[in-house]
């Protein structure tokens, strides 16, 4: 907005656990600075967040959203703010990822009667990765066994004396007091902390306050506002949104404390430091892109530095192609206003580019620049997908397709052991609403279920093999004879094929069809036809014919030999092992700990960390298929959880035998079929 400089803008997401009141905060900011005119509501669907269908249906933020509005205290500059929502539900984290990696600072929210919960440590230590400076608002504070003196206590003691009050509601509950400006006792006393913080952002500042000056309100807000750059305080604020309460004193203390684009310069993936000024060149990045029924395609961008014209031709510096800017949209949830030109802290949304797409960089034309990736957190859930309905294959690949490209957090691939199509996501409710979506805009249905774990087999001593492929039919026949030695791989051995051959037993020249055989024997191993690995091969005899042999039957001679030999190696079934991290409330402790006993886990590790107890494991896949929803049952949703691939280990005989039989059941049903 061309009468509001850039140090006058404010862009922030807001962050926090579910149900912490994050979009209610929005929707209150939005009523009151007019951009609303009612206050929505997300409990009864009138939010003007949370819009989409999804939302309203689960009564949760799903889609990180940006807002513009503009608020204009009498006698101060207009304060533009630029608003972030995001999920706090553990499934739709990636967006909170992607919004806070294009915001200048963020808000924590933190209700007051369930205090730090797992959601608000997750976006503690995102901010924290980033660098990120912040402010808590305390919410709840209306309910029934408020605490915001306890809330504020246990914020200090996890995150220490920097995180601060600067707003706190009366004994009534009926208003908030500014420390900065209010007169009581208690403010008194808060400020008197907030001058030596502010006063350690500076020497000038530290020596006012040494020769007994007291500091003027603009050098207390200069100071705090420095420190907060540097995340050495984070201010706290007391907010009854629904009520009304400490808005004002809120966007008072964002503009006296947070930085503007301008204060906190960021840097491209070079290491050069960004212009934010308005003249400056162009720097753009892709954050979210969204498929709108009405305007189509739209690329939503965060303006980093420079000017944004409408009708422009840009440079698209990640594809290396330019790109014609039409129309550019403020968003406020389903409006889109068409602006002009936009400028550093803004979030845009761009229509019809031809080629841009997540995480590119947008910049001038013979400018280029390139902002770091965001990167997303890796999935934890799996499902395979089929469709409903035969026929419908391809229709599944495009929504698939069009969900993925949605949601970066969001996966689809085919897996060509176990020939199925899967889908990996955050967790179910999230590939849930990401089915309902596709069923919507697609018109397929699909089938969800467990995926089939890619087993492995190995040997685990040595074993012969033997077999002399010999057929006579009439003309030229089939000659070929190899004996060959299995044995487990030793570590630090990469060739698994040894050239044992003494003599002129088997012609050299039919070695690279020998080491074919043995490739496509490993393909299905003598367990339970499952690929072989950390297995050596040496073939050390053999026979041939002068007129039979040919590079076929040494093949099938090969292939055979290794099964026979395999067989006598003790061959044994492996499965993948995951390294599996939990974040839960100390309370649940016991719960988690016996499950993932139950799921054969072995516990590697428990700690404590930010007022949450985390647990380090090793358990199978096989048994963590649905651990996202089994760990928010068994916490209420106050768990969450991450998980990474370790290593194969041998199945334990009692659930070999299991999968050995169903194998064996899937196999025959696939030659009668």
């Amino acid at each position: 907005m061309k009468d509001i400089p850039v140090a006058d803008v404010r862009n922030f997401v807001l962050v926090g656990h579910t149900g912490s009141g994050k979009t209610s905060l929005v929707d209150a900011l939005l009523y009151k600075l007019g951009v609303n005119d009612r206050l929505g509501n997300p409990g009864d669907g009138t939010s003007m967040a949370d819009w989409t269908d999804e939302e309203k249906n689960r009564k949760i933020s799903i889609w990180a959203k940006p807002f513009d509005a503009v608020w204009r205290p009498k006698g101060a500059n207009p304060l533009r703010l630029v608003m972030l929502d995001t999920p706090g539900y553990a499934d739709f984290y990636g967006q909170m990822v992607a919004a806070t990696q294009v915001a200048d600072a963020a808000l924590l929210l933190v209700d007051a009667t369930a205090g730090v919960q797992v959601g608000t440590v997750r976006a503690w230590k995102r901010c924290e990765a980033l660098g990120l400076p912040r402010a808590i608002a305390i919410t709840g504070l209306d309910k029934e066994n408020a605490d915001f003196n306890g809330t504020v206590a246990a914020l200090q003691d996890l995150w220490g004396v920097r995180c601060e009050v600067v707003t706190f509601p009366t004994a009534d509950k009926k208003g908030v007091v500014d420390v900065l400006s209010g007169q009581s006792p208690e403010a008194e006393e808060l400020r008197s902390k907030l001058t030596d913080v502010a006063a350690e952002s500076s020497d000038e500042l530290i020596e006012k306050v040494l020769n007994g000056e007291t500091l003027s309100a603009d050098e207390l807000a200069q100071g705090l506002r420095s420190s907060v750059v540097q995340t050495k305080f984070i201010p706290i604020f007391a907010v009854m949104a629904r009520q009304s309460l400490g808005l004002d004193e809120l966007m008072q203390g964002f503009g006296r404390l947070m930085p503007s684009p301008a204060d906190r310069p960021v840097k491209d993936e070079s290491g050069a430091e960004v212009n934010a000024a308005a003249d400056a060149p162009l720097v753009a990045q892709v954050w979210r892109s969204i498929n709108d029924p009405f305007v189509g395609q739209l690329t939503l961008a965060r303006i980093w530095g420079g000017t944004l014209k409408e009708n422009s031709e840009i440079f698209n510096a990640t594809k290396e192609q330019k790109e014609r800017v039409g129309t550019i949209y403020f968003t406020n949830g389903k409006k889109n206003d068409p602006t002009p030109e936009a400028q550093a802290g803004d979030i845009v949304a761009l229509a019809k580019l031809k080629s841009t797409g997540l995480n590119d960089t947008l910049c001038a034309v013979g400018k280029p620049a390139k902002m770091a990736p965001i990167v997303f957190p890796n999935p934890v859930a799996s499902f395979a997908v089929m469709p409903k309905n035969q026929g419908d294959e391809d229709k599944l690949g495009q929504g698939l397709s069009r969900i993925a490209d949605d949601d970066p957090t969001i996966h689809v691939q085919r897996n060509d052991e176990t020939r199925e199509l899967i889908i990996t996501g955050m967790g179910d409710v999230q590939i849930d609403v990401a089915m309902e979506r596709m069923k919507v805009r697609s018109k397929v249905e699909v089938t969800l279920s467990t995926p089939k774990v890619a087993y492995r087999e190995t040997v685990t001593t040595k074993g012969e093999g033997h077999y002399k492929h010999k057929k006579q039919s009439g003309g030229r026949g089939q000659y070929g004879e190899v004996y060959l030695r299995i044995e487990p791989l030793r570590p630090g051995v990469d060739h698994w094929f040894v050239d044992g051959i003494v003599g002129t037993s088997i012609p050299r020249n039919f070695l690279p069809a020998i080491e074919k055989g043995l490739v496509e024997g490993m393909t299905r191993g003598a367990v339970a036809g499952y690929p072989v690995v950390n297995t050596m091969v040496t073939v050390y005899d053999g026979s041939s014919h002068d007129v039979d042999s040919s590079e076929i039957a040494f093949k099938i001679a090969a292939r055979t030999a290794f099964k026979d030999g395999m067989a006598k190696a003790k061959p044994v079934l492996l499965e993948p092992i995951m390294n599996i991290r939990v974040t839960i409330p100390a309370e649940f402790m016991g719960d988690c700990t016996g499950d993932l006993n139950h799921k054969r886990g072995r516990i590697m590790g428990m700690d404590a960390e930010d007022g949450m107890q985390v647990i380090v494991a090793e358990v199978p896949q096989a048994e963590v298929f649905k651990y996202s929803s089994e760990l928010r049952s068994m916490t209420g949703g106050r768990g969450s959880f991450e998980i990474s691939f370790n290593r194969y280990d041998i199945v334990p005989s009692n659930v070999a035998q299991k999968v050995i039989a169903e194998a064996a059941k899937n196999k025959q049903a696939e030659e009668e079929e």
